[in-house]
């Protein structure tokens, strides 16, 4: 009788053959370059100032949607300077934003507080119509929109600055409107801006210290104002934003990732580097990003991109686009 051929590995050599497969297998994965990770969201403010920019708004919010972003932001100025501040207008506007596709975070600009003092305003008390957008605007932890995202707000009187993640990037937002932050043109200072200065710094200090304490990669401020960053070298700076630059300048010197800073106020798109240090050195790891403004309407992409060297990219947008 013909005898069976033996095996010419025994059990424990198959499972030890599968293994170094398998090891080798892992190892192979290992080596492959890791893909990048990508976010984006989406830039606006001083809008809307007109009828025509009321009715194209919705438009353009939803074609940023459809760019996939992770949110939009509104850095303020929600109608035009010389327009009323009154209820129904207010109204409106949240309803409008509320209705984003993408989660929505709205900043406070001037125009809709600290401006409705004017005669052409209605000559509201600032306080009062700041209040009256807490109440609208910023009632609970949640941003605006469809579909919402939590955010984190600054204990006490101060709803509208807040903080969130995206990726290994920390987002904030500060109360810091035009018309020199509502301090006054005279030598004193207003006592809303008194009370409120504080907080802004405080929120400014406290969010540096956790992407620091995170190890974040970047951190994003959201405000109105344009404070003047070129000026503060050479003391020319308005008074109402000297405290806030100097300690912004600070903490961007002592943060080892990127800083962004997001404002409307002077309706001139850009993307530059203006801060400088105590010697007039660039700051290089400070980008500054002004949206689109009136007459201008547009929007900007903000993309993180966790392999690119700067993490940040950003994209300018006109609306209506070309060929419409």
């Amino acid at each position: 009788m013909q005898g069976k051929a033996l095996p010419t590995t025994s059990p424990a050599g198959k499972h030890g053959t599968g293994l170094k497969l398998l090891l080798a297998l892992c190892l192979s994965v290992l080596a492959l370059p890791a893909s990048a990770e990508i976010w984006r969201f989406g830039l606006i403010g001083d809008v809307p100032y007109s009828t025509a920019e009321r009715v194209e708004l919705p438009k353009m919010l939803a074609a940023i949607t459809d760019t996939h972003v992770d949110f939009i932001a509104h850095v303020g100025d929600i109608k035009h300077g010389g327009d009323r501040c009154d209820d129904a207008v207010f109204e409106d506007r949240r309803a409008l934003f509320d209705a984003s596709r993408a989660p929505f975070v709205f900043i406070p600009g001037d125009n809709e507080w600290s401006d409705c003092v004017r005669v052409s305003n209605g000559s509201y008390v600032a306080q009062e119509r700041l209040d009256k957008l807490r109440s609208l605007f910023w009632p609970d932890e949640f941003s605006l929109g469809q579909k919402k995202i939590r955010l984190e707000r600054q204990p006490g009187a101060y709803p509208e600055h807040s903080r969130w993640r995206l990726g290994p990037v920390l987002f904030v937002t500060l109360n810091l409107p035009g018309g020199n932050n509502n301090r006054g043109l005279t030598n004193e200072a207003s006592p809303e801006f008194l009370a409120r200065n504080p907080r802004v710094l405080s929120w400014l200090r406290e969010s540096f210290a956790l992407a620091r304490g995170e190890r974040l990669r970047g951190i994003v401020l959201l405000f109105q104002a344009n404070p003047g960053f070129t000026q503060l070298a050479s003391a020319l700076t308005a008074n109402g934003y000297r405290d806030f630059l100097v300690a912004l300048r600070h903490e961007t010197l002592n943060f080892p990732g990127q800083v962004v800073v997001v404002h409307g106020d002077t309706h001139i798109s850009r993307i530059d580097k203006p801060l400088r240090d105590d010697h007039g050195k660039r700051i290089a790891n400070f980008t500054r990003v002004e949206t689109f403004g009136y007459p201008m309407m547009g929007w900007t992409r903000g993309i993180i991109d966790s392999e690119a060297p700067g993490l940040f990219r950003f994209e300018n947008n006109a609306w209506p686009p070309a060929g419409r």
